[in-house]
């Protein structure tokens, strides 16, 4: 597939990953339906790339039921479905995927396809914030900049909205509430995000 060991042969990798899906290796399940789903050395083809993620998710792969997931949430080759959407996500985030936690939390806090609860919902953002998600970043510093789900806190909000803002997500709304506090808020909130701030000047360099 990649040309390593000798020249690129995408159509002969593919053949060997349908036989080892055949014979019930997962990761080459779940890597075969990548390939029907973005249409690459096989056409395009939706409902065979949520029989292959089935298999893999079934089969305990976190990668596979976040993607079986998006499909359900989606409807693309699958009946649109929230609630078995947010069952994929919830079992994917348990596992540790950090896309999937992100949209869990998010499924958690609107209430779609599983019963609302911010609380949860917040404490799975931050986890997944923790992991250096930017967009669990922007979404925590969201819900503490209102105090939904968790106790309001200005200086951590401004913290993961300097953090997520470096990491290329912006929030007019949370620039606008950040101009709003007091320069000692402001001050301890760039405190606290420095380390991160470093941390990602450091992964660029």
């Amino acid at each position: 597939m990649n040309g390593r060991g000798g020249p690129v042969n995408r159509e002969e990798g593919a053949k060997l990953l349908a036989s080892a899906a055949k014979l019930g290796h997962v990761p080459a399940a779940y890597d075969l339906g990548l390939l029907y789903l973005e249409g690459r050395s096989f056409p395009q083809d939706f409902a065979r790339a949520a029989e292959l993620f089935r298999a893999a998710a079934n089969a305990g792969n976190p990668e596979a039921q976040y993607a079986l997931a998006t499909m359900y949430k989606e409807g693309r080759g699958v009946p649109k479905d929230p609630a078995e959407a947010a069952r994929l996500l919830g079992t994917a985030a348990a596992a540790d995927n950090t896309d999937a936690m992100v949209e869990y939390a998010i499924a958690l806090f609107n209430g779609n396809g599983i019963a609302k609860d911010e609380p949860k919902a917040a404490v799975i953002l931050r986890k997944a914030a923790n992991k250096g998600s930017a967009i669990a970043q922007n979404r925590l510093a969201n819900v503490l900049a209102v105090g939904r789900g968790v106790a309001a806190d200005p200086t951590e909000a401004i913290k993961w909205h300097l953090v997520a803002r470096a990491a290329g997500v912006t929030d007019l709304n949370l620039e606008d509430f950040m101009r709003k506090q007091k320069p000692e808020i402001r001050a301890a909130a760039e405190k606290a995000a420095a380390p991160w701030l470093e941390m990602l000047k450091a992964q660029r360099s």
